[in-house]
């Protein structure tokens, strides 16, 4: 395996470096399903950056609990202090997702990766959906932002180099090995999460997706209340 990227100088301008990279559109990919997520009670937020997401989860919705993982202590600081206002209903943890595993006893009817999925391989998407998915209660919800290259001429000319750049730009900053998009969508479908919506932003090079775990035997999200 190779060495985990160094993504904690970056937590103080994530910020502004997204804003000034993409504007709100990213923001817009994070909040989209945002609306859809009041039945949710345990969520697992995973490689969130400085936390604004999970602030404003706990913000719409009172009555859920966080678990956020992040490799980069300084991002779980900068998290922590996004979402100060609803701390007792977080908990942190620091630690290299491609090998992580939830505890015996966690159960969770919500995951969350925004922007993240991307920094590992399609391999690695999988192995982390299966040890998830039996930690997750029937009718849980998956959602996904990350980038995309539609199979357009604009995805061809445009978002394909665009994405190559970034990569690039990230390998150089933060010693980021991986290259290229997974295929997570495949990844999901393999361990037996569906695609129940997706929205696409600047010219399908954005991508917002809620996923959902089939019905299963074992503890409905309303057992977490």
């Amino acid at each position: 395996m190779s060495a985990a990227p160094d993504f904690d100088w970056m937590a103080g301008p994530y910020r502004w470096l997204e804003y000034l990279s993409f504007g709100p559109f990213l923001w817009r990919c994070r909040v989209r399903w945002l609306p859809q997520l009041g039945n949710c009670r345990s969520a697992l937020v995973l490689g969130d950056g400085d936390g604004r997401f999970t602030a404003a989860l706990l913000q719409a919705h009172p009555r859920i609990c966080v678990h956020a993982v992040d490799l980069s202590p300084r991002m779980l600081a900068a998290l922590r202090d996004a979402a100060k206002a609803s701390l007792g209903r977080v908990t942190t943890e620091a630690a290299d997702l491609r090998v992580w595993s939830p505890d015996a006893g966690a159960t969770y009817d919500l995951i969350v990766t925004h922007f993240f999925l991307d920094c590992l391989s399609t391999g690695e998407v999988a192995e982390l959906a299966a040890r998830l998915t039996p930690r997750v209660v029937a009718e849980a919800r998956w959602v996904v932002s990350d980038f995309a290259v539609p199979a357009t001429p604009f995805g061809l000319l445009v978002a394909r180099p665009l994405v190559w750049c970034l990569y690039l730009a990230f390998r150089w900053l933060t010693g980021l090995r991986q290259r290229s998009l997974p295929d997570h969508a495949r990844a999901l479908a393999g361990a037996g999460w569906t695609l129940g919506a997706e929205d696409r932003q600047l010219g399908g090079l954005l991508v917002s997706q809620l996923w959902q775990r089939p019905t299963i035997p074992g503890k409905r999200p309303s057992e977490l209340e």
